[in-house]
């Protein structure tokens, strides 16, 4: 396109420096970390720009052992010839800073900081001053949101070019604070550019969700049959069938234990409640549109025998819960299903350590894809939707909030409702995922995070699924 790199990392730093003082208006002594790359490259660009406003401006740079990139050693100079100074690593703080700007490290890294940078990291998050981080908070890894060493805490990050996978799963919520990004002019060539994952918030549903005919009927929204509940849980399975049916499923039928039947009928009367039996099964698989096994399924004989039933059905399906702890014991790949595990299932699935999967969540979704085919909804603080297609997604929704039982349960019956209305389905884990965080997104706004409940979900999840509404509010 004709532009420099050092023409980019001018753009990169002039925008990182017109977003500090638009959130920070009146801070007047910067303390500035640049590393020895591009990253710190930014850094020595932003520092000449604040000294040139009368800002106060303080720059501790990390020597290394090769010299710096053409670009970057362009930004040095460009800061020594305005007549700024570089401090070394060691140096001590000023007593007073209310800013400091983090350009240590960049997307480039693959391991914990050395330890100079750990130094400097450690101190930054420390201080009371709130740090800026400039692409990315210094220690967190760009592909997957890892962090092998020490991080920056981040008050705001501006990210350039394109959002990073890293940003927006893994430990990155921990660490990135507000998210900022900016395209740095490349907005019309990024138009044109297909991105390997996908990121998706409540603004996509549209695209999955339009507006019902005014003559559908019941038969048109999908008819749904649930599995499990058994002795003892029918608090799961009642919510993952409320959550259908407030999905728009048009009719949702329950096969569960015969203990539980009173008390689903009780609570939600909507619901079509049954006993599992063998002959419950065989009619309920003939009748339904789409299945949905796991929530209380419990791995007692009971459970496993309903298991082996769904497998046989065509129809699409979803299995959460201990139908994914079966199935670790049992593997078997299929088309037509979605999986739902949470971090610890998929180490069951894998035969892998929860800390593995936490470490490369989105390598760990595709190996899930591989090996069982299908959809994969890896859950978690940005969950990952992945299919065997190839297509990869992050729904960059939900908080801490969610973080308890029975969001799982709500979010089986949402994608198994979705599925019925006649979404791919991965298009239904996506929009599933999305509506699902989104509400309780909602519900913080409102109440905050401690002491959400997973049906506390259903009083904002119509907005999410019905977005022409949502779109009128806004």
């Amino acid at each position: 396109m004709g532009i420099t790199l050092f023409e980019l990392m001018q753009r990169a730093g002039e925008a990182a420096f017109t977003r500090i003082r638009t959130l920070w208006p009146d801070k007047q002594r910067w303390l500035i970390l640049c590393g020895h790359g591009n990253n710190g490259g930014d850094g020595f660009i932003v520092a000449r720009l604040a000294k040139s406003a009368g800002l106060e401006v303080t720059l501790i740079a990390c020597e290394g052992s090769k010299s710096l990139p053409d670009e970057a050693n362009q930004a040095r100079e460009a800061w020594l010839n305005a007549g700024g100074e570089i401090h070394a690593p060691e140096t001590a703080w000023p007593e007073q800073t209310d800013l400091i700007v983090d350009a240590l490290l960049g997307t480039g890294l693959n391991r914990a900081p050395g330890e100079q940078y750990a130094q400097l990291i450690e101190k930054a998050n420390a201080a009371s001053a709130p740090v800026f981080a400039i692409d990315i908070p210094s220690g967190l890894v760009a592909a997957n949101g890892t962090t092998p060493g020490s991080v920056i805490n981040a008050a705001h990050t501006l990210t350039f070019i394109a959002l990073k996978p890293g940003l927006l799963t893994g430990k990155a919520r921990d660490v990135v604070g507000q998210l900022h990004f900016h395209a740095l002019s490349l907005d019309g060539w990024l138009t044109g550019q297909t991105a390997p994952v996908a990121r998706y918030d409540a603004s996509a549903l549209a695209r999955w969700l339009p507006p019902r005919k005014p003559t559908s009927h019941k038969g048109d929204h999908g008819k749904l049959v649930i599995i499990g509940g058994d002795h003892g849980t029918a608090g799961a399975i009642r919510m993952t069938g409320e959550a259908a049916l407030r999905a728009g499923a048009g009719l949702v039928r329950v096969l569960t234990h015969k203990d539980n039947l009173t008390a689903l009928l009780t609570a939600r009367p909507e619901l079509m409640v049954q006993e599992l039996s063998a002959q419950a099964i065989d009619e309920a698989l003939e009748w339904a549109d789409v299945i949905v096994i796991g929530p209380g399924l419990g791995q007692r004989d009971w459970g496993k025998e309903a298991l082996e039933k769904v497998k046989n059905s065509a129809k699409p399906m979803l299995w959460d819960a201990d139908a994914l702890n079966l199935l670790a014991i049992n593997g078997d790949k299929r088309q037509n299903r979605v999986i739902t595990p949470h971090p610890g299932e998929a180490a069951r699935l894998l035969n892998v350590k929860t800390s593995e999967i936490e470490s490369d969540r989105l390598l760990a979704a595709q190996n899930l894809v591989k090996r069982y085919g299908g959809v994969v909804v890896l859950k978690g603080a940005g969950t990952i939707i992945a299919s065997e297609t190839g297509e990869m997604a992050i729904a960059d929704v939900g908080n801490a909030g969610m973080a308890t039982g029975g969001m799982g349960d709500v979010l089986s019956g949402i994608i198994g409702s979705l599925s019925g209305q006649k979404l791919s389905l991965y298009d239904a884990a996506c929009a599933g995922c999305v509506a699902h965080g989104a509400a309780a997104q909602a519900v913080s706004q409102r109440l905050g995070t401690r002491g959400m409940l997973a049906t506390d979900l259903f009083s904002e999840l119509y907005l999410f699924v019905n977005p022409e509404i949502l779109n009128r509010k806004e």
